[in-house]
């Protein structure tokens, strides 16, 4: 029966001390043989007055969800909002698509997709997430289906993006599909 003790400064909110749990239980299972139900996760929080190192501290404002983060951005991505979609991106953001096709900017994945597909919309399965060195990695599995350049449907198309976070944007994104293997068969 693993129990997990964190101190806190005050201030984070019911989500954050939440997601905070369930990340601290995730870790131990990554570890140790133990069910969700045997792992206790205790936050324990002091006054900001009541803690100092070099000094009076407040709490730095907590991280987004990094699953939530990845579906906003898809969203937005989907419905063409670019720019709403770039505010979410870290400097020096860098994706990488089958054909080890590299761009960095949106405006150049919209361009590339038109001599592919008319439009494509993702259907999800799950989402993972890991540890990362510079923040959480989120792996979003699932189908691709929309319309070729010729007016033909298309579905079922496996694919997963993996996304790297930096500082609560994303950093880096990495595209596996069969897109190929379904226009060229």
């Amino acid at each position: 029966m693993p129990v997990v003790q964190v101190t806190l400064i005050e201030g984070y909110d019911d989500d954050a001390r939440a997601r905070l749990c369930a990340v601290l239980a995730d870790a131990v299972r990554m570890v140790l043989p133990a069910s969700a139900e045997a792992i206790t996760v205790a936050l324990h929080e002091v006054a900001p007055a009541a803690y100092s190192r070099g000094g009076p501290r407040t709490p730095a404002p907590a991280l987004p969800d990094a699953v939530q983060l990845v579906r906003t951005f898809l969203e937005r991505m989907e419905a063409r909002d670019l720019a709403s979609a770039q505010a979410m991106l870290a400097g020096g953001f860098e994706m990488t698509f089958p054909g080890g096709v590299r761009m960095t900017r949106l405006g150049e994945l919209v361009d590339w997709a038109k001599g592919r597909y008319r439009f494509v919309r993702k259907t999800y399965e799950r989402f993972d997430v890991a540890p990362g060195a510079e923040g959480p990695t989120v792996y979003c599995f699932g189908t691709l289906a929309g319309e070729w350049l010729d007016g033909s449907a298309f579905e079922g198309i496996r694919f997963i993006d993996r996304f790297e976070t930096a500082g609560g944007r994303l950093a880096r994104q990495h595209v596996w599909n069969d897109m190929g293997e379904r226009r060229n068969g």
